[in-house]
C-alpha cells in the first residue's frame, strides 16, 4: 500500500492527446517555461499527473531518475523536452474535478509542493472517500503557527518571477525572490526581471553569457541562481562578482558565448564612476557616443556565436528642450551586423523623475518626461544556406460584417 510521503512532490500537466505516451513511456514532461520544474526534481520524489483537457488527476507516481533534458529525445515528437523518468508508487488511483480539489488543498500544479502540501495531496488521492479534511489541515496549521488559510499561504519553494509573452514589461521593483539580483542603490540599476527572461527564452543550463557593462552585477546573479555561467565586466566593478575591463575589447575568443546582454549608458546624465575613458561622460548629442558604442558591438558580434542573442537595453533622452532618440540611434548601429528578433518596451519605474515636482514641471514646459526604456532583442545571423526556401505566411483572414444602411 502506498504511504504517505514526508518528501516534496510535483504535479505534471498533460492533455487528452499527451496522456496515453506519458503512461506508455511512464515519462513525465515539461516545456521550456517550466524547465525550472524538472531540475527541481529528484529521485524519489513523489509525483502526480494532471490532465488539464479532462480535469483528472491521477497519483502516486514516484521520480525513478532525477528531472533533466531529452532523457527520451523523440518522445511527443521533440515537444517536450525536459522530462523526469516515473514509476508506480503502488496502486495509481484517479482523482475527478482535480481543479477544484486542488483549490480547496490551497495547491497549485505549477510550484514544487513542499512536505506539508505533499502529505495533505497524498493522504488525499490515497483514499479521497475518508479523507480528514479538518484534522490534517488543523495538524499542518498548529505546526505552522499561524491562523491562514491553506489557499492564502504563501509558495516560497519554487518563487520564480512568470516569463513575458508581450512585447510590453512593467516591473514594479527590481529585484525579485529570496535573493537579492545586484544592488538597487546602484545608479542606473537594471531590473533583474529582464535578465531573468532573456536568460530563460533563449540558453540553457550550463551556457555561456556576458555581461561587458554589468555595473553592480545583477547578471551574474540572476544566472547563478539559473544554473547559467557568467562572465560580468565593468570599467569601474562595482562589485566583487565584475572583473575589470573596457567593453570596446571584450577579453573573449571568437564565437564564444551563448547569450550576451548589456544596459549601457544613453548619454552623460548619470555619473557611474570617474574614469576617464567611460562611455557614459560622452553626450548623446555627440557622435563620439555611438561610435564608442559600436565598437561594443562589434565585440558583442565578434564573442556571440552565429544563431545566439544579444540583448540591449537603451533609453532616449530629453534634455535643455532637445529630444535625442538614442534607442533609434542604437538600433540603426545594432542592425549594421545584428537581425532583430523584436523590440520590447520596458517601463520605468524607479527614476528619479518620478514624482510630484517633476510631473508639474513636465505639464508646466511642456515635454514629456521618459516613461520607458527598449530593449531591442537581436540575433547573430546564421551561415546561409545554399538553397534558400520561401518564406510562406498563412494569415487568418476575418470578412467584414456587411451593414445594413437605411
Amino acid at each position: 500500500m502506498q504511504q504517505v510521503s514526508t518528501t516534496r512532490s510535483h504535479i505534471f500537466a498533460c492533455t487528452e492527446k499527451s496522456q496515453q505516451e506519458c503512461f506508455n513511456r511512464m515519462l513525465f514532461s515539461t516545456n521550456k517555461v517550466y524547465e525550472d520544474k524538472i531540475f527541481a526534481v529528484k529521485k524519489g520524489d513523489i509525483l502526480f499527473l494532471l490532465n488539464l483537457d479532462s480535469n483528472t488527476l491521477y497519483g502516486t507516481f514516484r521520480a525513478k531518475s532525477d528531472g533533466r533534458k531529452n532523457i527520451v529525445p523523440e518522445a511527443w515528437g521533440g515537444g517536450y523536452p525536459f522530462q523526469v523518468e516515473v514509476e508506480k508508487n503502488g496502486e495509481i488511483n484517479t482523482i475527478t474535478n482535480a481543479a477544484t480539489i486542488l483549490s480547496k488543498l490551497g495547491i497549485s500544479w505549477k510550484i514544487v509542493l513542499d512536505e506539508d502540501k505533499t502529505k495533505l495531496l497524498t493522504t488525499y488521492v490515497m483514499n479521497p472517500n475518508r479523507f480528514a479534511w479538518g484534522d490534517l489541515i488543523h495538524e499542518i496549521r498548529g505546526r505552522k503557527g499561524n491562523g491562514k488559510t491553506l489557499a492564502s499561504e504563501k509558495y516560497d519553494v519554487y518563487e520564480k518571477p512568470k516569463l513575458e509573452s508581450t512585447t510590453l514589461w512593467d516591473y514594479p521593483r527590481q529585484s525579485y525572490g529570496k535573493t537579492p539580483k545586484g544592488n538597487n542603490k546602484y545608479a542606473g540599476v537594471t531590473p533583474a526581471f529582464i535578465i531573468y527572461n532573456l536568460v530563460k527564452r533563449y540558453t540553457e543550463p550550463n551556457d555561456l553569457v556576458v555581461d561587458p557593462m554589468a555595473g553592480s552585477g545583477t547578471t551574474v546573479d540572476v544566472c547563478r541562481e539559473e544554473g547559467r555561467r557568467c562572465i560580468a565586466y565593468d570599467i569601474v566593478p562595482a562589485s566583487p562578482n565584475v572583473v575589470s575591463n573596457d567593453a570596446r575589447k571584450i577579453p573573449l575568443d571568437d564565437k564564444s558565448v551563448d547569450l550576451v546582454f548589456i544596459d549601457s549608458p544613453y548619454g552623460d546624465n548619470i555619473a557611474y564612476n570617474t574614469h576617464e575613458k567611460n562611455i557614459g561622460w560622452i553626450s548623446a548629442e555627440a557622435d563620439e557616443f555611438y561610435q564608442d558604442l559600436e565598437k561594443v558591438m562589434s565585440e558583442c558580434y565578434r564573442i556571440l556565436k552565429p544563431g545566439k542573442v544579444l540583448g540591449w537595453l537603451i533609453g532616449d533622452q530629453w534634455v535643455k528642450k532637445k529630444f535625442t532618440p538614442v534607442g533609434f540611434n542604437i538600433y540603426q548601429g545594432l542592425c549594421k551586423n545584428f537581425e532583430t528578433l523584436d523590440i520590447i518596451c520596458v517601463v520605468r519605474r524607479s527614476q528619479t523623475s518620478n514624482t510630484g515636482i517633476w510631473y508639474n514641471r513636465a505639464l508646466r514646459f511642456n515635454f514629456y518626461l521618459r516613461g520607458f526604456k527598449y530593449l531591442f532583442i537581436m540575433k547573430k545571423p546564421e551561415p546561409k544556406l545554399k538553397v534558400q526556401r520561401k518564406r510562406i505566411v498563412r494569415w487568418s483572414k476575418y470578412s467584414r460584417s456587411k451593414t445594413m444602411v437605411t
